[in-house]
């Protein structure tokens, strides 16, 4: 790899939090600083059963700490973003506008 491809924004995205499902996870999580399961599979239109999935990915990447109780009755889960995943996210949003400054300038972007 050269030099000037090591540079390029695209070089910096994150395979783990780039995927749609999981960026929207760690931004949710992000906006709500402890987010119900519920509401975020309903949020993002996922089923259960791939929105567990997604979270797993996540929490062993030490994006996301999960914390299951109850409210009531009835079996919760919560999860909050980790300092890990904040910076991840903060870092993802960092690399996708030198992409979108590559694009719009026409020129490489500022590293």
């Amino acid at each position: 790899m050269t030099e000037e491809s090591d540079r390029h924004p695209v070089n910096g995205l994150d395979d783990v939090v780039h995927q749609r499902v999981r960026l929207g996870i760690l931004t949710v999580a992000h906006e709500a600083r402890r987010v119900e399961f519920g509401f975020l599979r309903t949020a993002l239109g996922l089923t259960a059963g791939n929105l567990s999935q997604h979270l797993a990915v996540l929490e062993k990447a030490g994006l996301v700490a999960i914390e299951k109780g109850y409210e009531g009755r009835r079996a919760r889960t919560w999860l909050s973003l980790t300092p890990a995943g904040d910076r991840a996210l903060r870092d993802e949003v960092t690399q996708l506008k030198r992409l979108i400054q590559l694009i719009e300038q026409g020129g490489p972007a500022a590293p």
